[in-house]
């Protein structure tokens, strides 16, 4: 076997059952998940036509690249949503042939990335936010390289502080894993510390791997994130040279069962990528690929999500912010709050007393540099319907003022 599988640690999930095992929630009391980040808004119903229509596809095998439809949708969504301008070298501003590579999900994708990327003969280093999602610090271990983790904390906005990170750490880092928006801060990372990225990838020799799988939930429609390739465009790199980007339907379109994202960036490395995945065996099913097109070709229906999200995080900061210390994130649907207890402790008695569930902040964190980033903060996803977030505000306020 191999013995780095030893060195996976539980992912978040499983740790909350264990602190919870031999509680019992209050009987009078329904269930209200905030732990788990799925999307519970209704999917569109065009994109669910669209694939039970497509279904008679099956009797063909598809190609790992995807169709060309497909990649063609998926480039006008990023030239549309990124503002790629064309240029002498690409005259669409990305290429659909060579810089687009559709995948079965990004949570996928992401893991096979480093085992496809990184040189284990050379002591190798991927740079990881602190906290995470845990499939960077997976995918990293069993690529055979050792994560670096560069702590998130309030003083820098919960935005990764590049410059405190060592030169020797940059000099054996081969991948960073960026996520912009944040998972769990909802952080962004601004066009200026992007560009200080790929300074150092340039200076250095490492790829930027940045998870955009949250970049299409915000809140003011006049100022999307910003993104890694339409920062590279910006500065004249339109070979997107060391930046790779992942994107996702299952937050932006509500349809994490359809497993459909897709990888953009330098064409150089997503041919290796495209290798490493031909004898993967992770090719898109027709069906999906059909449904995915409808789905990238569509902005209303996102435009609709984004304000259900808007009107569920007004009206639960309304009733926490007097009793708890959080604040609106800059995008996706995450409350990164404090907690006035250890964050363990929150999460067991806010199950065991109002059977609302949340993840401790240590759990999505490791400890690194002396402290656990995530300590004292929960996470809590904004997913349910809007009432039921209401429902586990009021509850989650009713077990804060017990504590005083």
């Amino acid at each position: 076997m191999n013995p780095n599988l030893n060195r996976l640690q539980p992912y978040p999930f499983e740790k909350l059952r264990q602190l919870k095992d031999g509680l019992q929630a209050p009987a009078g009391k329904s269930p209200i998940a905030l732990s788990i980040g799925e999307p519970k808004h209704i999917p569109p119903h065009f994109v669910i036509e669209v694939l039970i229509s497509h279904l008679h596809g099956l009797e063909n095998y598809p190609l790992t690249k995807g169709s060309a439809p497909l990649r063609e949708a998926i480039a006008t969504w990023l030239q549309r949503r990124f503002g790629l301008a064309a240029s002498a070298q690409n005259g669409r501003g990305i290429d659909p042939e060579t810089q687009i590579l559709p995948v079965n999900g990004t949570r996928e994708a992401l893991f096979a990335f480093a085992q496809a990327v990184v040189d284990r003969s050379t002591d190798p280093l991927v740079v990881m936010p602190n906290p995470f999602y845990q499939i960077y610090e997976g995918a990293a271990l069993l690529a055979g390289a050792e994560p670096w983790f560069l702590n998130t904390l309030a003083n820098t906005g919960f935005v990764p502080d590049i410059d405190s990170v060592p030169v020797d750490v940059w000099q054996r880092c081969q991948l960073i894993y960026l996520c912009s928006p944040g998972n769990p801060t909802g952080a962004v990372v601004d066009a200026a510390s992007l560009r200080r990225l790929i300074t150092l990838a340039d200076e250095h020799d490492f790829i930027i791997a940045a998870d955009e799988c949250y970049s299409e939930i915000y809140f003011d429609e006049h100022q999307p994130p910003v993104g890694l390739l339409q920062v590279a465009a910006g500065m004249g790199r339109t070979d997107y040279h060391r930046c790779v980007v992942f994107h996702s339907l299952s937050k932006r379109s509500n349809l994490p069962g359809l497993r459909s994202g897709f990888v953009a960036g330098d064409a150089e490395i997503l041919a290796k990528f495209l290798l490493y995945r031909t004898y993967h065996g992770c090719a898109m099913p027709p069906p999906t690929q059909a449904a995915s097109i409808k789905a990238w070709d569509d902005e209303i229906h996102v435009q609709k999500n984004r304000a259900l999200y808007r009107e569920k995080f007004t009206a639960v900061l309304d009733i926490l912010r007097p009793v708890l210390k959080v604040e609106k994130p800059q995008a996706g649907f995450y409350l990164w709050a404090q907690t006035p207890v250890s964050d363990e402790i929150f999460a067991r008695d806010l199950f065991a007393q109002q059977n609302v569930n949340v993840v401790p902040g240590s759990y999505l964190s490791r400890d690194a540099h002396g402290i656990n980033p995530g300590e004292n903060r929960v996470r809590m996803a904004l997913v349910a319907p809007l009432q039921e977030c209401i429902d586990a505000a009021r509850r989650i306020r009713s077990y804060v003022e017990s504590l005083s």
